[in-house]
């Protein structure tokens, strides 16, 4: 049991310290975790800051890993939020900066959140999800520095109707992009959460990638509490062994290490 997306009090939207989570996952039996804190430049809304004390959480890191190196592994990971003008920005940043492991997710497009449903207005949900798409593309083609794409798919997440949401051939055009500079995919099981019945990304997508060649899985919860963490990951492994896939990957020093993939 691995879960490599997990925020703590260092993400302007969670309150959980870092110790309650890692409590539970020692007792839950995993073996490894990644806290990922949010960095997200340029945010759309004046009423949160998704910035944190680098300084201050590499020390936090730190002291974690001593006080627990007997019984769990614990990552310094990052998830950034990505927008085609920031990219320099991130460079910059993740060039002094040092971390195990970097989620590159998209939660702005076109400077509108998607969390509040801005992206949606005035436009169809068509040209909702082809603008996510396009500016994700843009970003994979334009920026390097991260270990996998944060679920992929989210922009399903803020809409109910019954359009098609494919995109595939964006999504192959994606993943054009990350496979060859050995850059992943990360399975986020939130999607279940937020009232979604299938993983991020969807299977159809998962079927893409591996037809693609990619190999590289991560698994995250995606936890903003202790109590999420490592939600329905027995079910991401059965779909992952009956894809197909062979590993899940952890990370150190961004280089990724492969698990074999077994059932629970």
């Amino acid at each position: 049991m691995i879960d490599y997306h997990i925020h703590s009090n260092f993400s302007a939207d969670c309150e959980t310290p870092m110790e309650k989570t890692i409590e539970i996952a020692i007792e839950k039996g995993f073996s490894e975790i990644c806290f990922t804190e949010h960095i997200d430049y340029d945010y759309p809304d004046s009423t949160i800051t998704f910035e944190f004390n680098l300084d201050a959480y590499d020390q936090k890191i730190k002291a974690m890993q001593v006080a627990y190196a007997d019984r769990l592994a614990i990552k310094k990971g990052v998830e950034i939020g990505v927008q085609p003008h920031l990219l320099k920005q991130y460079d910059d940043l993740l060039r002094k900066e040092s971390f195990d492991f970097i989620i590159c997710s998209m939660h702005t497009t076109d400077r509108k959140t998607l969390h509040y449903g801005n992206l949606f207005k005035d436009r169809t949900t068509e040209e909702a999800f082809l603008k996510y798409y396009e500016e994700l593309l843009y970003c994979a083609k334009h920026f390097n520095h991260y270990s996998v794409l944060g679920h992929l798919d989210l922009v399903k997440r803020y809409t109910k109707d019954n359009v098609n949401h494919d995109f595939h051939d964006l999504i192959e055009d994606i993943f054009k992009e990350l496979i060859p500079k050995g850059k992943g995919i990360e399975i986020n099981t939130s999607s279940f959460r937020y009232g979604m019945d299938t993983i991020m990304p969807s299977i159809d997508i998962l079927k893409l990638y591996k037809k693609m060649g990619g190999e590289i899985i991560t698994l995250g919860s995606d936890s903003h509490s202790e109590t999420t963490l490592g939600y329905k990951f027995p079910l991401v492994l059965d779909i992952l062994k009956d894809l197909g896939f062979k590993y899940v990957t952890t990370f150190k020093k961004q280089e990724p290490i492969f698990h074999v993939v077994e059932k629970l």
